[in-house]
């Protein structure tokens, strides 16, 4: 069971010796004054004809994370981070996007099926002072997504600053009683680690760990709200969780242990809801939850620090992969009213998913994830013996890869039959977890190292986790766009991983 002194480590009172280990400080975001949660501003876009028009402005701001501070920041349609728009289900869509940013960016539409050209990867670049035109109709089911650079080179970076925001699909065919009073009892929560200098400015890249492990911050940002509190009015709340953190992986639950029930993954919702104490979620992950609060309590979100498992022995690498994600801190507090409307019922059935069967897929690929930087990958396992080779990393420099090759802009990894389903074999010879996204839709796991995936994993996704060792199936429908010359990419969202090349490319054709 979890303990109230558990969960507070890392909060000023008590730090985690493993948190500061190579540069992974122990976060300390609740000895900032306690705020308000923001709620980003929703987009509905105007409705022109048969097409629902959306302006967004990618440009430079200035933002209040802490107490005195002001910290550049890049954001759209604002200083930091962007509005949520809202798409309908089977709408057309068609976005005036305008970079103001003083250098070339792009916006990828995470999680959606669409055009190649309209995909917003890096290919699709905007230059400073130029607008991108992009159109497309919406055929994901309801759920969350969000939109975010896909710069090549400098996602992480852009990211960082601030180049992100949640999309909510909206389906009126699909009526369920779930909270929907955006902003009341329907709540989206972006999540983000961050790092600062004394002069509130961020602190990006500034360790040989953040290029190996990914930048890892020490201050807890939710909707861009430092130790984030939230007033609650209604009996059931609907969260919905974006792990929008360039490379942290959150273990989330609340400080009471009480069961909270998941009702969707990144494409939209499960077929039932799954009854949760403790949820994982990976860089670019979502998941929609339900939480059920009684009058005048205060409940808070928190992150729970994974136990380390990695061998100990001597270097740097061991130590860094036990420091990783072995944090526990508070991620927001819920204060609940003295009296609460609504009523605390949760559907049993949400939707009917079709399970795509193994038998109809035709091809099978294999994708090997694999870094260098003294981690050696299990299948170059180099001189000596022991632990220190295969999994356990040492010896040699090397490139973050997949099958191998790091990204190439004009080489084309893959070459993918319209019409054909797939089964992707993604193996992970690494010593750390990777979360690998696939554009151009969504697709299903079929197992983890054989075993059937866990039941909240049983929905549509995007991105999935690939454990350390791990081999994953997924399996995957290319229908409707093909294009000779615009590719869609494949990747670890680890974003430093992705800028220092483990990414890859296919067309549809």
């Amino acid at each position: 069971m979890i303990s109230r002194r558990t969960t507070l480590k890392a909060l000023g009172f008590t730090s985690l010796t493993s948190g500061l280990i190579l540069g992974f400080p122990a976060v300390t975001s609740a000895q900032a004054p306690q705020k308000p949660l923001q709620i980003p501003t929703q987009a509905f876009g105007e409705l022109e004809g048969n097409s629902r028009r959306f302006q967004l402005t990618l440009q430079r701001g200035s933002s209040s994370f802490l107490p005195g501070l002001q910290t550049e920041t890049i954001g759209i349609n604002g200083s930091y981070l962007g509005p949520t728009l809202r798409f309908h289900r089977n709408e057309e869509v068609s976005l005036s996007v305008t970079n103001q940013l003083g250098e070339p960016s792009t916006l990828h539409w995470h999680g959606f099926h669409l055009p190649a050209i309209q995909d917003g990867g890096p290919h699709q670049t905007i230059e400073n002072s130029a607008t991108w035109n992009p159109s497309f109709t919406v055929v994901q089911f309801a759920g969350t997504f969000w939109y975010h650079s896909h710069m090549l080179d400098t996602a992480g970076e852009q990211v960082y600053r601030g180049l992100a925001g949640m999309i909510i699909v909206d389906d009126e065919q699909q009526q369920l009683p779930l909270p929907d009073m955006y902003g009341v009892d329907d709540i989206p929560l972006i999540i983000q680690d961050r790092r600062f200098n004394a002069d509130g400015s961020f602190n990006y890249l500034s360790s040989f760990e953040d290029t190996v492990m990914g930048v890892h911050g020490d201050t807890i940002l939710v909707n861009g709200t430092v130790n984030a509190q939230l007033q609650i009015t209604r009996r059931l709340v609907r969260f919905r969780i974006l792990n929008g953190s360039n490379a942290r992986t959150y273990t989330l639950a609340f400080d009471d242990n009480r069961e909270f029930f998941q009702i969707a993954s990144d494409g939209g919702l499960l077929d039932s809801p799954v009854g949760l104490i403790r949820l994982e979620l990976a860089p670019a992950e979502r998941a929609e939850i339900l939480v059920a609060l009684a009058p005048g309590e205060q409940l808070r979100l928190i992150n729970v620090g994974r136990d380390p498992t990695f061998p100990e022995f001597p270097g740097g690498m061991s130590s860094m992969m036990r420091a990783l994600n072995a944090q526990s801190f508070d991620l927001l507090t819920l204060s609940a009213a003295a009296s609460l409307e609504g009523e605390n019922a949760i559907p049993g059935q949400l939707t009917s998913i079709y399970r795509l069967p193994a038998a109809a897929a035709t091809n099978t690929r294999r994708f090997v994830l694999a870094m260098g930087a003294g981690m050696r990958s299990g299948s170059d396992r180099g001189p000596g013996t022991g632990m220190r080779n295969g999994l356990g990393g040492g010896y040699g420099g090397g490139n973050f890869s997949i099958n191998g090759r790091r990204m190439v802009e004009d080489f084309i990894n893959e070459r993918i039959v319209m019409n054909t389903t797939e089964i992707w074999e993604i193996q992970n010879t690494s010593p750390m977890m990777h979360p690998f996204h696939v554009h151009n839709g969504q697709f299903q796991l079929l197992d983890r190292n054989g075993s059937p995936p866990p039941a909240n994993e049983m929905g549509w996704k995007d991105t999935v986790r690939i454990e350390s060792g791990e081999l994953v199936r997924i399996i995957m429908r290319f229908t409707d766009f093909t294009d000779e010359e615009h590719p869609y990419m494949y990747h670890c969202h680890i974003l430093e991983h992705e800028d220092r090349g483990m990414m890859g490319q296919f067309l549809v054709v």
